[in-house]
Formats: C-alpha cells, structure tokens, sequence
C-alpha cells in the first residue's frame, strides 16, 4: 500500500492536514472528548505529559517504514492512508497482507494504554480499514488494537455497528472544525485525569462558569 500513499499526517500531533482531509487519528481525540479534538485541531494546542511520551516512545519503534514477508503474509509499517470518500488522511502502525484471492487485508494499531470497554481507539482502527477498502477496493472485516501494557492483541470486527459510529464521528469531527467552537468540558471528569491539556483546558473552572448558559436563557 506505501506505494500508492498520497500524504501524511502533518505533525505527531495528528493536526487536520487541510480544510478537506481529517488526520485518522484525530477521530480518536473527537470520540474521546469533542473538546480536546477542538483544542488540538481547531485552535491546534498541544502539551506532552507522561501518557504521550509513552506513546510516542511506542510509536518510534513500530514506525520503521520495514517491510516483511513470512510465509504467506507480508508486513507493512508506518503505511499511509487516504480517503477521498470520507476525507481523511493519515497513516497506520501495521498493515497485515496474507494471499489469497482475494488477498485478507488486518489493520493493527498499536496503543500506550490497556484495552477498554469504550469504542474511541475501535474507531480510528475502523477509519483506517475504510481508508484501506477505499484504497484497494477489498473488503476489510477485521483488524486488531495492540495493548503496550498488557503485550497482546485485541481483536475488532469491523462490522455494520461499528462503521457506523465512526461515520458518525467524521461527520461530527468535520461539523465541529467548519463550526469553530469548542465545546464545553466532557461531563465524564475522569477522562479529564490522563489528559495533557487539562491545564490548557481548566475544564473545572469551565464546569462552574455560568455564563454560556447565562447568554443562552437572555438570548443573546
């Protein structure tokens, strides 16, 4: 797929690469917390704490750029991607070929954390196997997260349910970056512990200003 790749993600940040194309991983900032997605790729802040050093620290040594063959599967790293359909541009961790007619095409994203119940890291995972269909015009029906803390992969079907939450996503990804507002603080304080723009953010001081809902009631 390197091959055919037409562009890559601006920064490490995952920053929008134009007004047409979303960065792949900035459908995971949206459906973790639409205002840190409006901070990053709207007002485009950034600030590092342990959690994505870490992550950054994994993401070197997946991002070789290598190429593998065993067997019957070949390996692609750091493979870029593109979707003209959805508007979305960036690129994967690994990329699984087997042969076969057709050949069975495994997406893999390589994560920092453990696995959850929630469906943010499922999503972007669910992005780039569209991208990959787009690309090569072959069905993607799985891929897998890998999990740095517990060492081991996670299967993800890719199935109706789950292309249809990440459609979901890019159109409110895109609906919030052409609106320009950044929304209010999530309601779920704890996504806010882990977060390295909580003190850009100051989402409890956010939280107790009144004023939004203050203009709201007058009509202003």
């Amino acid at each position: 797929m390197s091959e055919n790749s037409a562009l890559n993600p601006s920064s490490s940040t995952g920053l929008k690469l134009t007004e047409d194309y979303i960065a792949i991983s900035a459908l995971q900032h949206y459906a973790y917390c639409p205002r840190q997605f409006a901070l990053i790729h709207v007002e485009q802040v950034w600030a590092e704490n342990r959690f994505t050093a870490e992550g950054q620290v994994l993401h070197q040594r997946v991002d070789s750029n290598e190429v593998e063959q065993r067997g019957r599967v070949r390996y692609e790293r750091s493979v870029s991607l593109i979707s003209q359909e959805h508007g979305l541009a960036g690129k994967m961790d690994l990329l699984e070929i087997e042969s076969g007619e057709p050949p069975r095409y495994f997406p893999v994203e390589y994560k920092r954390g453990k696995p959850k119940i929630e469906q943010w890291d499922k999503i972007q995972l669910c992005a780039q196997a569209l991208c990959i269909e787009e690309m090569r015009s072959v069905p993607v029906k799985e891929g897998a997260l890998w999990y740095w803390e517990v060492r081991r992969r996670e299967p993800v079907a890719i199935d109706l349910q789950l292309r249809n939450l990440t459609l979901s996503t890019i159109t409110g990804a895109r609906v919030l970056i052409e609106s320009g507002v950044t929304p209010t603080p999530q309601v779920d304080k704890t996504r806010c512990r882990a977060c390295s723009l909580k003190d850009i953010c100051l989402p409890d001081a956010f939280r107790s200003d009144k004023t939004r809902q203050y203009v709201a009631e007058i009509g202003v």
